[in-house]
């Protein structure tokens, strides 16, 4: 086989571990990722990252600002070529429309006796706007949009019609669908494709505005089933049954996923675990790991509701984009709130979570997408970069070292190999990993169309310094992410040292990686973030089919 490998044992813990040493002298902290390879812990869909368009209409204000501008559904320009070639880089995104007006929203279909006139402002209306109206001829031209690029769409229906508030602010009465299933007939006559239907926006609970019983929701449930059903019937593909985009509360989703056991295909629940958008603390916050890992309680909770209940719904955050209220400008749009979506996105996926749609695509101060001009935020290309690089296997990973390295590891999408994920919160140490393994893992050396497996079945702690002979063979793929002129607060991402643009074709930028030789220490520098992907190490759970 060409090359052997140098071993000593040491009898202290029961893992494998590859040992990367440094010659940099430099400050620095050593660590360990310690990767389970046994069998994933979760598994996320193939198309994982999911973004919303909202309904608000350019008179949203949030504390003196009034950050929508004409990115409503209603107002959005579906011509630009950036805004196009940026959904068509996933191939396919998933797409949820809705929000908190969804639930004032009429459909001019045949049915509708009411006019058709846009939100209108008015501080004495639930939600600060009047009710609004969806014109059949833009439905029209956004599903002309999704279809040339690509998107899975999932349309979040008005769940307060035929509804009252009661004196107590709850919303009493059963779901009026009359309007919702004209509105899905005709989608379903005009041959547009629906990924899910959404019954109803941040109700459940206390609910934001008002709330309905998790009674009363189950039994709506019931009836949007039976109304997909029926509309369906002769449709190949049925769109799934998504409910209640709310905020998770135990006792009520509890009670409510016991009642449709048999209605419902996913459970949503939002995430905005940042606070207000006009908190001036906000970075301090996103750096802070213990204010990072306080929102793990919402994802254990509704994993361990699905887990010990009956139902075969799956988990999906439906919206979340850390501070409410539209976001914070040069904050949540800009390079520090990757450190926060990027370990939402590894966090959710460790529990299991199947989509995460983030707030917004475009739209507030918390756009993927600028909001005037469509130019990819930092966000945007994180995204991207995790669609493209994480498979659908989840595997147990921790660091130990420091507290300001957050770790996450799935199977590689590319290859038969893992992707891994290293978050540096600290603002002054590069830390160098050391990968560790608890199971069999096999190393892959493709040489001269030869191929040899070098596996390694683990008894005692082993550590394997790969020889000199194999330094250039074996190579790992590493995108290091970091804030143009090292401003957290900048709207321009570096990928390995190159500021990331599109050019002027709207065309979205190639990520490339860098070419790194296995031997070599993965070194996380302050503040980055560095998707590191291991083509060549392959784990028992990567043979795992989803």
């Amino acid at each position: 086989m060409g090359f052997c490998f140098w071993v000593c044992f040491i009898s202290l813990l029961n893992f494998y571990s590859l040992s990367f040493v440094s010659s940099q002298a430099d400050a620095s902290a050593e660590g360990t990722v310690f990767i389970d390879g046994k069998a994933p812990i979760g598994r996320i869909d193939d198309d994982f990252i999911c973004a919303t368009l909202d309904w608000w209409p350019p008179e949203k204000c949030d504390y003196g600002t009034c950050s929508w501008g004409l990115a409503g559904l209603l107002n959005l320009d579906l011509n630009k070529n950036l805004f196009l070639n940026a959904v068509k880089a996933f191939s396919p995104l998933k797409i949820r429309l809705g929000g908190t007006l969804q639930d004032k929203v009429i459909y001019d279909t045949d049915d509708n006796q009411l006019p058709c006139t846009s939100f209108v402002k008015n501080t004495s209306e639930m939600f600060g706007f009047t009710q609004g109206c969806l014109p059949m001829n833009r439905w029209d031209d956004l599903n002309s949009f999704f279809q040339k690029a690509g998107a899975k769409v999932i349309f979040g229906l008005n769940a307060l019609a035929g509804r009252t508030i009661a004196s107590d602010g709850s919303a009493v009465g059963a779901w009026n669908y009359t309007n919702a299933e004209s509105f899905m007939q005709y989608t379903v006559d005009k041959n547009y494709t629906i990924h899910g239907w959404e019954l109803g926006n941040e109700l459940c609970g206390s609910g934001v505005g008002t709330r309905v019983s998790a009674d009363q929701y189950a039994a709506d449930t019931a009836a949007l089933q039976s109304i997909v059903q029926k509309i369906y019937q002769n449709v190949d593909l049925k769109p799934l049954i998504i409910t209640p985009g709310g905020f998770y509360d135990s006792d009520w989703f509890t009670e409510y996923i016991d009642k449709t056991n048999k209605s419902l295909d996913v459970v949503t629940h939002h995430i905005y675990n940042l606070g207000p958008g006009v908190d001036d603390h906000l970075v301090g916050k996103i750096l802070d790991p213990s204010v990072l890992e306080g929102v793990s309680g919402t994802f254990s909770g509704l994993h361990n509701i699905i887990k010990n209940s009956t139902t075969s719904a799956a988990a999906w955050v439906g919206e979340a984009g850390g501070a409410y209220n539209s976001g914070h400008n040069l904050v949540t749009n800009a390079f520090v709130f990757s450190f926060w979506y990027l370990d939402q996105l590894g966090m959710a996926s460790k529990y299991d979570t199947k989509t995460y749609c983030r707030q917004s695509l475009v739209g507030g101060n918390y756009g993927l997408l600028n909001t005037t001009n469509f130019e990819p935020n930092p966000d945007y290309y994180s995204a991207l970069l995790w669609h493209r690089l994480m498979g659908r296997n989840v595997l147990s990973t921790s660091f130990t070292g420091t507290d300001k390295i957050r770790s996450y590891t799935h199977c590689a999408k590319q290859s038969k190999g893992i992707t891994l994920l290293l978050i540096n919160l600290n603002n002054s140490t590069t830390v160098q990993a050391k990968l560790a393994f608890n199971s069999t893992m096999s190393l892959r050396h493709k040489h001269r169309s030869q191929i040899s497996h070098h596996k390694h079945r683990i008894h005692k702690t082993t550590i394997i310094k790969l020889p000199q002979g194999i330094d250039g063979k074996i190579r790992r793929e590493e995108y290091h992410l970091t804030a143009k002129d090292g401003n957290l607060q900048s709207q321009s991402m570096l990928l390995n040292g190159n500021i990331l643009s599109v050019n002027s074709s709207g065309i979205i930028p190639h990520l490339e990686p860098l070419h790194v030789k296995s031997a070599k220490p993965i070194m996380v520098a302050p503040l980055s973030i560095v998707f590191t992907h291991m083509p060549d190490v392959t784990v028992p759970a990567c043979k795992v089919q989803p």
